[in-house]
């Protein structure tokens, strides 16, 4: 239904695609530009985040996606539509053309059409953005450019000004060249010049605080005697990378079957996950199909008869797969072994010959395709590896039931949020004495979270930037509880950071004042007319702090004399005389800053004979 209302927005407008000719080439490869209307652009710009069917908890965000220059009327709207389960987009819009040249592939597809309108649109559904950058270049030109360390350091700087000019979360490399265009006996040299360019990639990328994502297809463990394209040494970029998108389709492109049988993506995925940080690996979905002549009975029409051939080029099939078997009388059929659906149909082709009469043909045609099945087990390796999730070429290619079935699967792994709760003894607390800090830490049923990383963080007054203060560890009862002491008033919170089982949280902040601490020696007595004085010392230690006397008369307090201001040390002398015998009450008033609290002292009763 999501994606259903999301298509209508973008009625009548079609996907052009190419697919490479290249048995295991990566169906990215594209023939023509699609043209996408401002007026429905800005239509998509203005949704707001479809909301999900009501469920226990929110669904852990595991899907990624592409979101095509060429395909924005689908792509985009169904990224909006399914925003609970999706936390970063990887807009398709970008080729590397040179070591200082990246062409905009997304502004000459879209005339009239901002690139900040979708931006802004990925923004406003909370999406990270990483962009995708493709091998522009023509064989070896890359691999050339990576080998030289001038050159490399120049491609380093062209990708990540892209990034900071754009303010993007990161990038996203697709350089598909290096294993479809150059040759398997280029691989040794390149995967050092690979490896280097990594290295220093994520050096710049990371030193900005933005994410380096690689997309590679698959390798597999050498022990088991398949390599894969092991050009791209996943165990060696592996701590330089934030994220591997790994794209476990285009397994039958030449001849009918599967377009990534479950079990050879999971060998591709158990190798990932075995020399990467699991949570890094996100494992590809393709949202399209393929359509495959298997048999051609009769003589075609002259205007089809070079395409209707066996063993000819797939035809890509996006979407519309259960319309094209339902309006053949086909019922497609999953198969649990390779986790993917497939169904054959018979289409007719009529027309004239060559020679001008009438005559047709039948082509038996066999289509596979991912359906929610198949997208559920995928979501599953996710569950089975902890992976970081799945990444689907592209947003809006997908069965329609597709990503319900991931939300499904994410629903059920979902992490548990953690309710995290700040108190304190006090509100205020005297200038060097301790306050007593708890944290509470709750699943949203009430049951105490054990065992749980905590952080205390601290940010003082006229400060803006938190900082940890103390690691601990929660309680059976899900609390953490420590005594503080701190030097001038301040805002406290506790941290806990996510994991695979649990959210990150944060407490409210805890606003603590600090009052400052006062020590007088007052006189017990005094004669008439006689000066005498109060003297003290006011902490934190500090020079100028204005401290002033008040005496009661008739119930009303009342100035005594001008404020003296503190020494270095915090000490002070306040001087008076009295013309009548009796009792007088004083009291001291020491003043406060942004940083502490003032305070004024107990009475103090003073015998004038």
């Amino acid at each position: 239904m999501r994606i259903r209302l999301a298509s209508r927005i973008w009625e009548g407008f079609r996907n052009l695609t190419r697919y490479p000719k290249n048995p295991m080439q990566s169906s990215k490869r594209l023939s023509r530009l699609g043209a996408v209307s401002a007026a429905l652009m800005i239509a998509i710009a203005s949704l707001s985040p479809i909301s999900p069917a009501l469920a226990q908890s929110p669904p852990r965000k595991i899907l990624t996606g592409w979101i095509p220059y060429y395909g924005m009327k689908t792509a985009l709207p169904a990224a909006v539509a399914n925003g609970d389960l999706i936390k970063e987009v990887m807009p398709f819009w970008y080729t590397l053309k040179s070591e200082t040249k990246i062409t905009d592939l997304y502004t000459p597809s879209n005339p009239g059409v901002p690139i900040s309108t979708p931006l802004t649109t990925m923004r406003d559904s909370g999406f990270a953005i990483i962009p995708t950058i493709t091998d522009g270049t023509n064989k070896l030109v890359l691999a050339t450019l990576l080998s030289v360390p001038k050159t490399r350091t120049q491609v380093v700087n062209t990708i990540t000004n892209l990034v900071v000019a754009n303010n993007f979360d990161g990038i996203d490399l697709d350089f598909e060249g290096f294993a479809f265009s150059d040759g398997t006996s280029s691989w040794p040299a390149t995967k050092v010049a690979w490896d280097a360019f990594i290295l220093e990639l994520s050096k710049s990328l990371h030193a900005l605080d933005k994410l380096l994502s690689v997309t590679t297809p698959v390798l597999f463990d050498p022990a088991t005697g398949k390599k894969g394209y092991y050009v791209y040494d996943w165990a060696t970029i592996s701590p330089l990378i934030d994220r591997l998108r790994i794209m476990t389709y285009d397994y039958s492109t030449s001849a009918p079957g599967p377009l990534g049988p479950i079990t050879w993506a999971e060998q591709a995925v158990s190798y990932a996950a075995s020399v990467v940080a699991a949570s890094k690996v996100y494992v590809g979905v393709p949202g399209y199909g393929r359509d495959w002549i298997t048999k051609v009975d009769g003589v075609c029409p002259s205007s089809v008869a070079s395409a209707i051939v066996i063993g000819g080029k797939a035809t890509p099939v996006m979407r519309d797969i259960a319309n094209l078997a339902a309006s053949y009388g086909a019922t497609p059929t999953y198969n649990n072994s390779f986790a993917e659906a497939t169904f054959t149909y018979p289409k007719i082709y009529s027309g004239a010959s060559s020679n001008g009469l009438q005559t047709s043909c039948t082509a038996t045609r066999t289509v596979w395709f991912q359906n929610a099945q198949s997208f559920a087990a995928r979501a599953q390796l996710v569950a089975k590896y902890r992976l970081g999730g799945i990444t689907e070429w592209t947003f809006g290619m997908e069965d329609p039931t597709a990503t319900d079935a991931v939300r499904q699967v994410a629903q059920a792994i979902a992490p548990d949020e953690v309710l995290s709760t700040i108190t304190t003894d006090h509100a205020s607390v005297a200038y060097g004495n301790p306050v007593n800090v708890t944290g509470l830490f709750l699943l949203p049923d009430k049951t105490p979270v054990a065992g749980l990383a905590v952080r205390l963080e601290l940010k003082e007054s006229g400060e803006s930037t938190w900082r940890d203060i103390l690691d601990a560890t929660t309680g059976t009862d899900g609390q953490v509880s420590t005594p503080l002491i701190v030097g001038k008033g301040a805002s406290l919170r506790f941290s806990t950071d996510a994991t695979w089982e649990r959210l990150a949280s944060q407490s409210a902040e805890k606003n603590l004042v600090v009052v400052r601490l006062l020590n007088v020696s007052p006189p017990a007595s005094a004669f008439v007319e006689l000066p005498y004085s109060f003297s003290g010392v006011v902490q934190p230690h500090e020079a100028g702090v204005l401290v002033s006397l008040e005496t009661n008369v008739a119930g009303k307090w009342r100035s005594v004399g001008k404020p003296v201001a503190t020494d270095a040390t915090g000490q002070f002398t306040l001087g008076t005389t009295e013309t009548a015998r009796g009792i007088t009450r004083y009291r001291i008033n020491v003043a406060g800053n942004a940083n502490v609290q003032g305070v004024t002292s107990p009475i103090f009763a003073v015998v004038i004979y």
